[in-house]
């Protein structure tokens, strides 16, 4: 791999973010589960405890937010948390339809023992990086954590923004065919000029 600042020509995969980006999370998840352990919790479930014990009855769709996991995911993912008794469900008292989601006393334990590992993962993984730019690479990561949480409200404000302007510009054509019809000038009725005899 081109380290940064190189003066090599940078092309093909090593200049691909996206490619860049998933060798990354590859080797902060071998790290992460290497401190973890065999018996311990995965990513996703470490970040799904995390999110419910700062908020206990979060529904499954403030979840996916909180979380970033994809909804089947998260849903799966939640079912096999409660099904080995980290989690337990009822219904939401907000949405009737929902099912909120808060730790067992299981779920606490396994989150209180797995704090120390994924600390002790997210120091070997900066340790990887030169002291001076371990905060500036937290927060390019923040920003794009942040923009990915955007996402969805920016799509829905985009396809908002999109309907009205279609439904002005219909409107706007409706009204200058109305105009350009009052603007022709009226067919007049030809008179027969009939000559006296």
């Amino acid at each position: 791999m081109v380290k940064s600042g190189s003066k090599a020509k940078r092309g093909g995969l090593a200049a691909s973010p996206s490619h860049l980006m998933h060798r990354a999370l590859q080797l902060a998840l071998d790290i992460y589960t290497e401190e973890a352990g065999p018996d311990g919790l995965t990513q996703r479930q470490f970040a799904v405890l995390e999110a419910v014990s700062h908020k206990s009855g979060l529904t499954q769709t403030d979840l996916v937010r909180a979380t970033g996991i994809d909804r089947s995911t998260l849903a799966d993912l939640v079912a096999r948390m409660t099904a080995k008794g980290l989690l337990e469900r009822e219904r939401s008292t907000i949405d009737a339809r929902a099912k909120a989601v808060r730790l067992s006393p299981a779920g606490q334990a396994a989150l209180d023992a797995a704090h120390p590992r994924v600390e002790a993962a997210d120091r070997r993984i900066l340790a990887l990086l030169p002291k001076g730019k371990r905060d500036g690479f937290l927060a390019l990561l923040a920003d794009l954590a942040g923009e990915a949480d955007a996402a969805p409200d920016k799509a829905k404000a985009e396809i908002k923004a999109a309907k009205k302007a279609a439904r002005e510009a219909k409107k706007a054509d409706k009204l200058a065919k109305k105009a350009a019809k009052a603007d022709k000038p009226k067919k007049t009725a030809k008179l027969k000029l009939v000559e006296p005899a």
